[in-house]
């Protein structure tokens, strides 16, 4: 049980990881589990919308795909020019200690390989997210997210990623709780 409880200690290192390409960007921030909260709930969407696939397995992968982190820390597109992670070594060097390691090690591979297409929907969620993350910095200003949303954009495999990606840039952030709501701010 105390490799559980360490592993649980080691998740909690992720809500204290700050996702670094916000430095680059200029505004905003977010640690990786925040991200990756985000990412499961848009990996079950795309698994009910697919509705061909096994979306406790694209779950799971949302859930682990940055679990790495915990150990390496989150590398921006720059840092990943300059610093070479053993990604696999630290799976391995985790997964070694828990029961449901080997799991845990043959998901973050299909997950890396991106050859099924549970994958490729886990994948196109992590991308979503940052789309909607930077959709969000676009519509309070910050032109430069306009560049990002076009590189995460190709970065999408599925062609319902490419349609959720089309819909978010052509979307208000704040259209979900503002558009058509004005009896929210005028009947109070």
């Amino acid at each position: 049980m105390k490799n559980i409880v360490n592993f649980f200690f080691e998740l909690g290192m992720l809500k204290k990881t700050p996702r670094s390409g916000f430095q680059f960007l200029g505004s905003g921030r977010e640690s990786v589990a925040e991200h990756a909260f985000r990412v499961a709930m848009i990996g079950f969407t795309l698994a009910q919308l697919d509705g061909s696939v096994d979306e406790g397995r694209v779950l799971r992968m949302c859930l682990f795909h940055d679990l790495p982190e915990s150990r390496t820390g989150d590398l921006n597109y720059v840092n990943k020019q300059y610093v070479q992670v053993r990604e696999e070594q630290v799976v391995h060097d985790l997964a070694k200690t828990l029961p449901f390691g080997p799991e845990i090690e043959e998901l973050l591979a299909d997950f890396r390989d991106g050859r099924s297409r549970e994958a490729q929907l886990a994948h196109d969620a992590d991308q979503l997210d940052l789309i909607l993350e930077l959709k969000e910095h676009l519509d309070l200003g910050n032109r430069y997210a306009t560049q990002w949303i076009h590189f995460a954009r190709q970065r999408l495999k599925t062609d319902l990623g490419r349609q959720l990606g089309s819909e978010i840039t052509e979307t208000d952030s704040t259209a979900w709780w503002f558009e058509g709501r004005d009896h929210w701010w005028t009947n109070t």
